[in-house]
């Protein structure tokens, strides 16, 4: 689980950085068009700070006995990654909003999710 934890913590603490700095950059990257508002700057930097919280739980909780039957960080992520594949899914099927990196984050977060899910039930 600690591989996990360590891994969620770089990409998702990576992507909240990129939102806050650059958040049109990542908005054109995934989604094919960069944001044209001052309102949809200050969303994205909000989700930057957001995935900056998860990273941090994630980071801190990398070395914690794993007593407790189901981590909540790790309940977090599951769900985090399901809705944020399912969106960026939507994104590119229903809205045609397609960027450089739309079909690999979808990928990338089905598998963290299977990851999750996965490192979940090895607890059981």
């Amino acid at each position: 689980m600690k591989r996990l934890l360590v891994a969620t913590a770089a990409l998702e603490g990576g992507t909240g950085v990129a939102l806050l700095i650059a958040p049109s950059l990542v908005a054109s990257l995934l989604l094919g068009t960069g944001l044209a508002s001052p309102e949809g700057m200050m969303v994205a930097r909000v989700g930057g700070a957001a995935l900056l919280a998860i990273a941090a739980s994630c980071w801190l909780d990398r070395n914690r006995n794993p007593a407790p039957p189901v981590p909540g960080v790790v309940v977090g992520a599951l769900v985090y990654n399901a809705i944020v594949a399912g969106l960026l899914l939507y994104a590119a099927t229903a809205a045609n909003m397609i960027g450089m990196l739309t079909w690999p984050a979808i990928i990338l977060h089905v598998g963290m999710f299977v990851w999750c899910a996965g490192s979940l039930r090895g607890r059981e």
